[in-house]
């Protein structure tokens, strides 16, 4: 399959790129647009206007060392822990699913949840702000009790997909689960 926009909850533009393995293995790949260089320097110097000021009145430097330090380490921790680059979904018929998230420093997490625990992947809905949104989740099988759920794993968390982007890759992943059970 190709590449196709979409749009997330807030309407910012997000891309899904679809790649079938084989007949038991396709990856789905949401893609959220880069950080914006415009957006971090009107923020930096938002800051470092207002704490000029400051510093204008008090003629205390602290005042200019806090800011610059607590903007760049600022910076740093929304781009190596909030900032997703992109998130994956790999699904492997036989095996299992793994799911990968690429921040925008560098850093990957990867989660795999087995085949034999996996009960379900469902499209969901819940009530965000003011608002109902639906998502996609991994429904997974207790140990105890194999018919009933123990926990949710929700995908693409940080994209936060609109309906018509998690149906499609829904039916993809209902195609492999009906083909390996």
């Amino acid at each position: 399959m190709a590449e196709e926009e979409f749009t997330d909850i807030n309407g910012n533009s997000i891309s899904l790129d679809c790649q079938t393995h084989s007949a038991f293995c396709r990856e789905f790949t949401i893609t959220s647009p880069k950080l914006s260089l415009r957006k971090v320097m009107v923020y930096t110097c938002f800051i470092w206007l207002f704490a000029y000021a400051v510093f204008f009145f008090t003629e205390n430097t602290t005042v200019l060392s806090s800011a610059i330090i607590l903007t760049l380490a600022g910076m740093m921790i929304h781009i190596h822990f909030v900032k997703v680059d992109h998130e994956t979904l790999l699904i492997i018929g036989s095996l299992g699913v793994q799911l990968s998230s690429s921040y925008a420093s560098g850093r990957e997490s990867t989660i795999f949840i087995e085949m034999s625990k996996l009960k379900d992947i469902v499209i969901n809905e819940a009530v965000y702000m003011h608002s109902i949104i639906y998502y996609l989740c991994i429904l997974i099988k207790d140990p105890a009790d194999p018919e009933t759920v123990s926990s949710v794993v929700p995908l693409f968390q940080s994209s936060k997909p609109r309906l018509n982007c998690l149906v499609q890759v829904y039916r993809s992943c209902q195609e492999i689960l009906a083909q390996s059970r």
